[in-house]
């Protein structure tokens, strides 16, 4: 296949990306409500309480970004100090206060719900973000940088700020505290496995290819044969997360419901802040959109799991740990869109589709 077919594949990707992805969760949904056995059977393929199926499908998923990312050029990102210490106070000090606000006002008499959601606003996303930024043409070295900076706050001020939000917060404000229990390790384990494996595999993918055959074989030739692989892995990743609550989701509606308010209002509130606040610094097109997509997304695989642990798999958290993704997904695809129609206030040229292969400068 030449180039020029290749990419016009992608273009028809890029078009119909909504129907894959709404196709993806309504084969997933429907499976995990009509198929007898296969929501606890998927359930069954862990390893140390990671979803083997679910890690499958995002290491898949972002492998092939990772190793679109130019790591010779992330000294460029490391030291634009509007980029990181934004990014940081978006994703720990603004993100989960908002979340904590809203899950207060929209689910003050549902306080399993409201206890996931905030759970749900600490997890910091180090996975599909990378997507995200992807398909709304950001920027792949600053979406590296960014996400490893939020592992590392994640690994140390996730137990610590549960703790703030959960006990501490609503006792100073006279209300009623939970505890949550969640280890270092825990958390440590899912940003090893969602990040460091694809990260090391994208490195090396880069560094041993360009010194065999050279920067414009790797970036011409290898990287649009790889390019569609993360799509699939998105579209697989979203059919067995749905698949493993289909039934849950589908049989509580009114629940779910309730708990996708306030997660709509979170979305839409850290994504246009986060993007008004790249402009208003200086930041350029790609850099805001990734300042964006990494502060309005969350590491829902992490979620999931603390609220699972903690709180048992039939519980109230573990229940809107699970809308989360059935929100986040069709409204960050959404936001993907908005993101690049906003391109026109931005004056420097940015890349027309997500599906360029060539590296931004």
């Amino acid at each position: 296949m030449t180039r020029n077919a290749a990419m016009a594949r992608l273009s028809t990707l890029d078009r119909l990306l909504p129907v894959w992805i709404g196709a993806a969760m309504l084969v997933g949904l429907l499976a995990g409500r009509w198929i007898p056995g296969l929501g606890p059977a998927l359930d069954a393929v862990q390893v140390d309480g990671i979803s083997l199926p679910i890690a499958l499908g995002l290491l898949v998923m972002m492998y092939p970004v990772l190793a679109k990312v130019r790591y010779d050029r992330l000294d460029t990102v490391t030291g634009d100090r509007r980029l990181l210490i934004s990014s940081l106070v978006l994703n720990w000090l603004i993100g989960p206060a908002v979340m904590f606000a809203l899950a207060w006002v929209f689910l003050p008499d549902l306080p399993e719900y409201r206890t996931g959601l905030i759970i749900v606003g600490l997890a910091r996303c180090i996975a599909m973000v990378i997507i995200w930024n992807d398909l709304a043409c950001g920027d792949r070295e600053a979406a590296a940088v960014l996400v490893a900076l939020n592992s590392v706050f994640q690994v140390v001020a996730f137990a610590a700020l549960g703790w703030f939000y959960l006990s501490v917060l609503p006792g100073w404000l006279g209300l009623p505290q939970v505890g949550l229990d969640v280890s270092a390790w825990q958390i440590a384990k899912s940003v090893l496995i969602f990040l460091g494996i694809p990260l090391v595999a994208g490195y090396l993918t880069r560094k041993l290819g360009e010194r065999a055959k050279g920067r414009d074989w790797y970036e011409d030739r290898f990287l649009p044969k790889i390019g569609p692989v993360a799509l699939y892995g998105l579209l697989f990743t979203i059919v067995v997360l749905f698949a493993l609550q289909g039934d849950q989701i589908t049989s509580r509606p009114v629940d779910v419901a309730r708990i996708a308010v306030p997660l709509l209002a979170y979305f839409a509130i850290m994504w246009a802040g986060s993007f008004a606040l790249g402009k208003a610094i200086g930041l350029n097109y790609e850099r805001s959109a990734t300042l964006s997509f990494t502060a309005a997304g969350n590491n829902f695989e992490l979620a999931i799991a603390v609220a699972i642990g903690t709180f048992g798999v039939t519980s109230g958290q573990a229940l809107a740990g699970v809308v989360g993704p059935l929100i986040e997904v069709p409204v960050l695809v959404g936001l993907v869109y908005v993101s690049l129609a906003a391109r026109r206030w931005f004056a420097e040229p940015a890349r027309t589709t997500w599906s360029d292969h060539a590296p931004h400068a």
